[in-house]
């Protein structure tokens, strides 16, 4: 499938309003006795429906056929898309992965998914758990929402056509979509495979974050992020929707398909981010900020500054700091931290094939301590400090409040590199009185 030309309606919570057909939206109520075209009126509430203004999300769908048209959901026993625990507890020791392989067999969206991290859990509404994706075929049949958490998706490599109830969502490659929880989808390819990362929020939806002092312009700017319009499918047949539902994979068959929204109107809606769209601020004199200034989006908790979950972003950008130790410092952090890479090299780990490389992952669990391997620590120590420009590289770190938990099949996972302390065992003792 080629790439399509999509259109978009742009900002970050707008309050929508977007038809396939003319007259398809109820002039003055939103669920009239009788809605235009024969449509049904169905409303889809992501906060309570109390929450505060600023914070309530919700969306009207007016659609072909409602959502109670389906067979009872039945359990999937077996699907590596859950997050089985580890028998083990929790590690403090540092953990890095090499991508995950490409399966030789026709693997689509819902079968590529491997849970590889889980920190808090779905029933308490916060935490998030991790997930990688490697596949080779489209959904064509099968449809999926997830009522445990919204999607955070993040592709690596390929190129995805994402329909969801709302409209297409066209990613590329440094772009992310996000799929509210609840909000039925399907995932096409549009490349012959892609690879990539998955987010899971079981806590409260993500936000752009507060700018402090920053002011009104810099990090990510609402009018980049793109939302679909109404687009519908009318078509019967034999069907499946799956659903994630308290950690659980299950299935319910259809005779529809659920992306049959003629029109909608509301702020409960997915979108996706260009992270080249991405305003970096950074230091113009000694030493860095700290990563949260590379926060693109965030998830709150109840604790003001400590977040549920953090979308962070290390994007091409210049570097001027004076007499500064320019890469990301060592450090022990009260966050947990799982760190991606997209394309080139992190300014803090060197690549090649026992390195960090894009599609790998590593964890850094609370208080675990981290930093840069040897090599980069004495280049960095040494080099001659003039103005660069970190170029073609794309790093991203899910930080979390709550500690990630490696699942089985993470911890016995062929990419799991066994070695990975060994990056920091050639520092020397430099001291000297």
């Amino acid at each position: 499938m080629k790439n399509q030309e999509l259109v978009y309606q742009t900002g970050f919570g707008n309050e929508f309003t977007t038809e396939a057909e003319s007259g398809a939206l109820p002039k003055k109520q939103n669920s009239p006795q009788k809605c235009p075209l024969g449509l049904y009126a169905e409303q889809l509430n992501g906060t309570a429906f109390t929450a505060p203004q600023k914070e309530n999300k919700r969306s009207w769908f007016y659609r072909i056929k409602p959502s109670v048209c389906q067979k009872p959901f039945e359990r999937v026993e077996q699907n590596q898309f859950l997050t089985e625990l580890a028998t083990t507890p929790a590690t403090p020791n540092q953990l890095r992965w090499n991508p995950i392989e490409n399966s030789t067999e026709k693997t689509n969206f819902i079968q590529g998914m491997k849970t590889f991290c889980l920190s808090g859990n779905a029933s308490s509404f916060s935490g998030s758990a991790i997930h990688l994706f490697a596949i080779n075929e489209s959904m064509t049949e099968e449809y999926f929402y997830n009522s445990d958490g919204e999607l955070l998706i993040v592709l690596q490599s390929g190129e995805l056509l994402i329909k969801t109830e709302c409209g297409d969502l066209q990613l590329s490659p440094l772009e992310i979509a996000l799929i509210p929880r609840g909000i039925k989808f399907q995932v096409q390819l549009s490349s012959e495979s892609a690879r990539g990362y998955v987010c899971e929020n079981f806590g409260l939806p993500f936000t752009t974050p507060d700018r402090g002092p920053i002011g009104a312009n810099g990090l990510a700017a609402a009018r980049d992020f793109q939302s679909p319009v109404a687009k519908y499918e009318d078509k019967e047949g034999g069907f499946k929707l799956y659903t994630k539902f308290q950690d659980h994979l299950w299935v319910s068959e259809i005779d529809h398909s659920p992306l049959n929204v003629v029109a909608w109107h509301g702020n409960y809606t997915p979108y996706k981010y260009d992270l080249n769209s991405f305003q970096v601020i950074n230091t113009v004199s000694f030493d860095h900020p700290d990563p949260s200034i590379f926060t693109v989006l965030t998830s709150p908790s109840g604790h003001a500054g400590t977040a549920n979950l953090d979308f962070v972003i290390f994007p091409p950008r210049w570097i001027v700091g004076q007499d500064t130790f320019r890469p990301p410092y060592y450090h022990r952090n009260v966050m947990s931290e799982y760190m991606g890479l997209l394309c080139g090299e992190y300014d803090a780990k060197s690549g090649g094939n026992d390195g960090f490389v894009p599609g790998g992952g590593s964890l850094h669990n609370c208080m675990t301590s981290h930093g840069p391997d040897t090599a980069t620590f004495e280049k960095a120590s040494a080099e001659k400090l003039e103005p660069k420009f970190l170029k073609d590289t794309m790093a991203f770190m899910f930080e979390s409040k709550t500690v990630y938990k490696p699942t089985n099949l993470a911890l016995n996972s062929k990419s799991l590199q066994p070695n990975y302390y060994e990056c920091w065992q050639g520092l020397k003792n430099n001291f000297s009185k």
